[in-house]
């Protein structure tokens, strides 16, 4: 499958569905608009959905970790193996997205991204074949299109 293939596949939202979920929300015991960005949130979902009553399933937080090359530059105030340690401390639950996801009770998968250090294996740990970290984009391209193809299509992956 192909970024574009993934492209085309998307539906349009819908505007009847999401208006339906609006109607829906003025007729619950709530003052209008109460939500705030929850209840426009909600009206995206049940647009994309296609469904005035959307459902939320397999709850999970996502976080990609990566190294970027422009760091050779002195723009970053750490350095890349900081990274990796950030990734550890992510996937043993130290972390406080860890903390803020087990709290939510979502599932916290983690993905190497480009991680220029080499992980250990662990089960909540996905891996997108992008490489160990990207080139300096001071000195050309960062990486190559069928890198970044790879990371997209590794996203889309995990959000299914």
């Amino acid at each position: 499958m192909s970024v574009e293939d993934v492209v085309a596949a998307i539906a349009p939202a819908d505007p009847v569905a999401s208006e339906a979920a609006r109607l829906r929300h003025e007729r619950l015991t709530k003052p209008p608009g109460s939500l705030g960005r929850l209840e426009e949130l909600s009206l995206q979902v049940a647009a994309i959905q296609r469904d005035e009553c959307p459902a939320i399933r397999g709850k999970a937080v996502i976080v990609a970790a990566a190294d970027h090359g422009v760091v050779a530059q002195g723009v970053t105030g750490y350095p890349q193996e900081v990274t990796a340690q950030m990734v550890l401390n992510f996937l043993s639950g130290g972390a406080a997205i860890s903390v803020m996801a087990r709290r939510a009770g979502v599932k916290l998968l983690v993905v190497d991204a480009g991680v220029a250090t080499a992980l250990p294996e662990h089960p909540d740990l996905r891996v997108v074949g992008v490489g160990r970290g990207t080139a300096d984009m001071t000195l050309g391209a960062a990486m190559s299109r069928e890198q970044a193809e790879a990371g997209v299509l590794g996203g889309v992956g995990l959000a299914r």
